[in-house]
């Protein structure tokens, strides 16, 4: 279904090498080259830049390649649907960010799921850009993510709301406290998300906004993974900012303390995002009444 000389592109870009693309897709060096040359011919562009020792695409080169992925992953989607409709078996890809998949939906998915014996899913954990790119590919049928989708581009139906908190080991002096202030916060040793974690930039955007910068703060390890964060401030290694729905269990069960920061408002949203052309509205409100049914 799709042309050959498309994903010669693709594979060209991909290696970046017309030796190397060659060698994967069993041609001649020769004849990479020339599809490359029906190729602009047929667009009227030119699709790499001359004499760059890097295989670099132009800006109409980069055009083309958005659109040369996005037609190879309906055209891979299109095949797995005609296989699967063989089998009566209905397939999609989620992404999820990764606050997102401690917020239940990992849960409400296999929920779905067992509900509907003949769906199958395939789940993609990153962060938003990562999400959004996908989305835009149409290697994603749709999204569960925390925080704003960038540009516009989709609908979304909101799950819930959340905030970000404090977390200390209830041995930690601040366990006992009703809140703390942003100042005492400057002695402490925080555990965070990465700079591009939809809840640092949460964080660090509030930070901002009350004079304060990131740079007046201890932190002493970044790494993207709410479960290890929980863990090692469980363990009093340090303190963190998170949200509060990943560790409300945490919180029932003593392992975590939440504890306020004064006059501090860190609100933000769990939302299913979807292109506008989405074939299956009823789906997503299934999940969000599963969602809904969770946390109520």
């Amino acid at each position: 279904m799709l042309d050959p000389k498309i994903y010669t592109l693709l594979k060209l870009e991909e290696l970046g090498s017309y030796t190397r693309a060659a060698e994967a897709l069993s041609l001649t060096q020769p004849a990479v080259s020339h599809h490359i040359k029906l190729l602009e011919e047929e667009y009227g562009v030119q699709i790499f830049v001359k004499g760059s020792r890097e295989l670099k695409p132009t800006a109409a080169g980069a055009l083309l390649l958005k659109y040369a992925h996005r037609a190879a992953a309906i055209s891979e989607k299109a095949r797995q649907a005609l296989k699967d409709s063989v089998n009566q078996i209905e397939r999609l890809s989620i992404g999820i960010t990764p606050t997102a998949s401690d917020l239940l939906a990992p849960q409400v998915i296999a929920a779905y799921l067992n509900a509907h014996p003949n769906m199958r899913v395939e789940v993609v954990r990153g962060p938003i850009k990562k999400i959004d790119a996908m989305l835009r590919f149409y290697e994603l049928d749709f999204a569960i993510v925390d925080g704003v989708m960038p540009g516009g581009r989709y609908s979304s139906i909101l799950l819930g709301t959340d905030y970000l908190c404090l977390i200390a080991s209830p041995d930690h002096p601040f366990a006992k406290r009703s809140s703390v202030t942003l100042d005492e916060l400057t002695n402490e040793k925080l555990v965070l998300r990465p700079k591009a974690a939809g809840t640092r930039k949460l964080f660090e955007g509030y930070l901002i906004s009350h004079g304060r910068s990131i740079q007046d703060y201890r932190v002493i390890m970044e790494i993207d993974s709410v479960s290890a964060i929980k863990e090692i401030v469980a363990g009093n290694l340090g303190v963190s900012i998170i949200s509060h729905n990943v560790c409300h269990e945490e919180e029932k069960s003593g392992k975590l303390a939440v504890v306020p920061i004064e006059n501090c408002r860190m609100v933000r949203q769990l939302s299913l995002v979807f292109p506008p052309d989405f074939q299956h509205p009823e789906l997503l409100r299934e999940l969000q009444a599963e969602y809904s049914r969770r946390i109520g």
